[in-house]
């Protein structure tokens, strides 16, 4: 049998390279198969780092004679969703529709013309829990396709017809302050103080609304916000969703207290979270946000960080086949490391019990309050994590995503600026060229690469957003107009073949047709790919000075108020990108030969929490730098110059007076 998978780039088709199933990249090659043979194609959906894929794998896909079945009555089709986030939403979209449900490995047998008439998500070898055995599913599907044809594809058409229709979103309407504060008083209602979050089990990181949060109390100084916050954001922080040794954020919790996670951790949720805590600090001066925050980007760029400059996509929540294994602890294994005073100091400060808080008797490790001995617990860290080092390690999906990695340049730009730490800048500059030289490519991007060799599959509308949104961070840190450049390249892209007459949609106007053309305007565990490139264009405007740029992300704004205001807790970025067009723009250049007195308004105006806020740094009339085009250093002192709404105060050289200038007194 031919190894069809051996050459993708994605390490989750790689892990199935294998299997005795005759499995096909997704592509037209595959349908053409179909038809050649007049069978149906099953299309099995996962991503690496997920746990119920590999166990699917493992009971099905390695399994000879359930691979004689699926090879004999299908053409069998392998898609990774984080390659292929388009494909993976249309057959999600028609899963959930069939089903109530949707999820994790996805199963969806269509006609060789790719349209689904018949959808699930794992399937166990044997029937289970009230649900049918594989087996028992692939000869169902295969005798339906034998005896009832008609009646399946008619299915699928009524089907296709059922998830074509848009979401309903209103008429578009300004986003205004008054939609913003209403937003702010739903999430009041659902916020859940004694745990910290919107909800019940399981508890997912809300990164977003976060983000809305901290940005809605800037501007008005609605304490509820900050509040929700700051408190959400310590729980987790505290929990055991968070890696108390080496920093960085699990998936979720299976728990409504942070308490025990899926362990697996993704790019996107660190570097969101690395952003969040930053601005929390920076609004608020809480040190604990500060620690995460660097433990956050120093984990980014140690155990994520690829050869060529990116960053990998994930570590696996298995080990070995068990979860967790890396990561929790029992009261005998800390004495063990630690000895008999450290090991049961430990186990009291990280809520390590004899009873467990995971399973067989283990702990995952919280940290509830700050040690009252920082030196002691500094070395029992470092003592904890050579032993855990020494422990069989999760497994690392290294391909390089497009958008998650513009999510992490946009982090670790700011990191660097914010914080005076060098290497996160320098990470993020690393990683914008890896994606510039690699990804972009005909002046279109690509999704995905991997050991610097990009993927065949073209980039969705999160990926000119967030890409762009990375670089507009990096222009501001860094006053390099390849960076705005680039970014403006994007956007123009976007306008072109991501909106027309119809509305936005997440995939070019001349990309691979799909059954569906896909669009969803809420986030799911990324920001939705239309409030990701509206807050670029809000971005590059104020940058800029492009009015226009301005009015794609004020029209794409007005389009989703609707769903801000009555559903806030899935519209997080779209909310926050609202509060930048609401406070902004705020343009702040601080330009004049570098030195102590540049720094100390660079300081300064880089402390603005306003959502609206661009600050360029640099020398005057930089290239590629519009905020110091004609803008020179006041007797040979460098100065400030502040745009505030379209209006411009006289240049300051005084970082009192900058503080005036940026408050608008």
């Amino acid at each position: 049998m031919p190894n069809r998978l051996a050459a993708a780039t994605s390490p989750y088709l790689l892990q199935h390279a294998d299997n005795p199933v005759d499995w096909r990249e997704w592509g037209e090659e595959a349908f053409d198969e179909a038809r050649r043979r007049d069978v149906p194609v099953l299309v099995s959906v996962g991503y690496a780092a997920c746990h119920w894929c590999h166990v699917m794998a493992h009971e099905s896909f390695e399994d000879e004679t359930t691979a004689a079945q699926m090879n004999e009555n299908f053409v069998c089709v392998k898609v990774d969703r984080e390659e292929c986030p388009d494909v993976d939403s249309v057959y999600m979209t028609a899963t959930q529709a069939m089903t109530g449900q949707g999820g994790w490995p996805m199963t969806v047998f269509t006609t060789p013309e790719g349209t689904p008439f018949y959808c699930g998500t794992y399937f166990p070898p044997r029937p289970a829990h009230g649900m049918p055995a594989f087996r028992q599913v692939l000869s169902a599907v295969a005798d339906a396709w034998a005896t009832k044809r008609a009646d399946l594809e008619s299915a699928g058409t009524r089907l296709v017809d059922a998830i074509s229709g848009r979401l309903d979103l209103g008429a578009p309407a300004p986003l205004t302050a008054d939609v913003l504060d209403r937003a702010v008083a739903a999430l009041a209602g659902q916020y859940v103080e004694a745990t910290g979050g919107f909800g019940g089990a399981p508890q997912f990181p809300p990164s977003m609304v976060l983000e809305f949060l901290l940005r809605a109390h800037a501007r008005s100084g609605e304490g509820r916000a900050l509040g929700m916050a700051r408190g959400t954001l310590e729980a987790m922080a505290r929990g055991g969703i968070y890696d108390q040794l080496a920093g960085g954020f699990a998936r979720y919790s299976v728990d409504a207290r942070w308490v025990v996670p899926h362990f697996e951790k993704m790019l996107y949720d660190n570097a969101l979270l690395l952003r969040v805590y930053l601005h929390l600090w920076r609004a608020t001066g809480d040190l604990w946000a500060r620690r995460v925050a660097d433990e956050t980007a120093d984990f980014l760029i140690r155990d994520l960080g690829t050869p060529e400059g990116g960053f990998a996509s994930a570590l696996d929540a298995d080990t070995d086949g068990v979860e967790g294994l890396t990561y929790v602890w029992t009261p005998a294994q800390l004495v063990d490391v630690l000895g008999a005073d450290d090991g049961r100091w430990a186990a009291e400060l990280f809520e390590v019990t004899d009873r467990g808080t995971f399973e067989h008797g283990t702990s995952t490790l919280q940290l509830l309050a700050d040690p009252d001995d920082a030196d002691r617990f500094a070395s029992v860290r470092d003592r904890l994590l050579a032993a855990r080092a020494r422990r069989p390690q999760p497994a690392r999906d290294d391909k390089v995503v497009t958008a998650w990695n513009g999510l992490a340049i946009a982090a670790l730009a700011e990191h660097g600026v914010l914080t005076g730490n060098d290497g996160s800048l320098a990470a993020a500059r690393r990683a914008a060229v890896l994606l510039a030289d690699t990804h972009w490519v005909d002046g279109r991007l690509r999704r995905a690469s991997r050991d610097g060799a990009v993927g065949r599959h073209a980039g969705v509308l999160e990926d000119y957003g967030d890409l762009a949104e990375g670089l507009l961070a990096l222009h501001q840190a860094t006053a390099e107009g390849r960076w705005l450049e680039l970014a403006g390249d994007l956007l123009d892209v976007v306008a072109e073949q991501f909106v027309d007459g119809d509305g936005w949609h997440d995939t070019a106007a001349d990309a691979e047709v799909l059954v569906a053309r896909p669009f969803d305007p809420t986030d799911g565990p990324t920001p939705a790919g239309i409030a990701a490139a509206a807050g670029a264009a809000v971005a590059y405007a104020a940058l800029a000075g492009s009015p226009r740029h301005r009015e794609l992300g004020a029209a794409a704004m007005a389009s989703l108020a609707r769903l801000v205001g009555q559903a806030p807790r899935a519209a997080g970025w779209a909310a926050a990108v609202g509060e930048a067009l609401v406070a902004g723009p705020l343009e702040v250049a601080v330009s004049g030969p570098a030195g102590p007195a540049r720094d100390a308004l660079a300081a300064a105006a880089r402390c603005s929490t306003s959502p609206g806020a661009v600050v360029v740094v640099g020398e005057p009339d930089a290239v590629g730098v519009p905020l110091l085009a004609a803008r020179p250093a006041v007797a040979g002192r460098p100065a400030a110059y502040v745009c505030r709404g379209f209006v411009c105060s006289a240049p300051v050289t005084e970082v009192s007076a900058l503080g005036v200038a940026m408050r608008g007194a």
